[in-house]
């Protein structure tokens, strides 16, 4: 393994589970001091001992990224812990709507749900990022978490996510423009489906899903997390220098 972040600080949202717990222990992996971030404290507690077994170093931080003063104060306590803020994963997210019903079926609440997290969320911590990163003579690297459904692919029923997750493909280049003079790379990843319960179906089983993906994926199969969290790493790490407003579709095919 090599270690291409070696006394370096990164932040990941959303590190409680599924894609971002994978890419917290991925860069952790490679030598990365690792601030883990969710709502809620048990999870990221489990995503720490698993870093600190594989023998890693990582500390958790509770914030909800739709308040902009819980945003502000994660990453102020993770440069106050870990002395800086090198590569911040912006990978909280979420799904919501009952039975992938359509747009004229779409709660207001749910629909205000995910533009609070998937892109209120995302806009408020690039901010704070941001922030910190111009005081840094380093700058550093920050890779959004999108999705192939929105800007790179659409189905029915998914009018409120794919709407949040294509202006985070939107957003992150806008902020890539804005911020590469003062040292900031700003890219994206967009997963498709992966080996995590958001790419499940009502009722599917695993076993179900991988029959069904041999239909719906050129690829035949889900992407596994440790596919999406190397392409992270890979963007936020130097072999991507000149990698600036890149969205990095991961998604065996889907949307080509």
């Amino acid at each position: 393994m090599s270690a291409r972040f070696t006394d370096k600080t990164v932040l990941v949202t959303g590190a409680g589970s599924g894609i971002g717990r994978t890419i917290a222990l991925a860069f952790a992996a490679e030598g990365a001091k690792v601030a883990v971030a969710g709502r809620t404290a048990a999870p990221l507690d489990e995503t720490v001992a698993l870093i600190e077994e594989a023998g890693g170093v990582a500390a958790a931080f509770t914030a909800d990224v739709s308040r902009a003063e819980d945003v502000r104060a994660l990453v102020a306590s993770a440069v106050d812990r870990f002395g800086s803020l090198d590569v911040a994963v912006n990978n909280a997210g979420v799904l919501r709507g009952k039975g992938g019903a359509g747009l004229a079926d779409l709660a207001a609440e749910d629909w205000q749900a995910m533009l609070d997290t998937n892109l209120t969320g995302v806009f408020l911590a690039l901010q704070a990022e941001v922030a910190q990163m111009r005081t840094q003579e380093h700058g550093g690297a920050i890779v959004n978490i999108g999705s192939n459904l929105g800007a790179h692919k659409r189905i029915p029923g998914a009018a409120g996510y794919l709407t949040t997750k294509a202006a985070v493909s939107a957003l992150t280049r806008a902020a890539a423009l804005d911020h590469i003079q003062d040292g900031i790379r700003i890219n994206a990843v967009s997963p498709g489906a992966s080996a995590t319960t958001m790419s499940l179906r009502a009722g599917e089983t695993e076993a179900e899903r991988a029959v069904r993906m041999k239909g719906d994926s050129p690829l035949g199969r889900v992407s596994t997390t440790a596919e999406i969290a190397a392409a992270v790493l890979y963007l936020a790490s130097d072999d991507a220098a000149s990698a600036v407003g890149t969205d990095l579709v991961i998604d065996g095919g889907a949307a080509a």
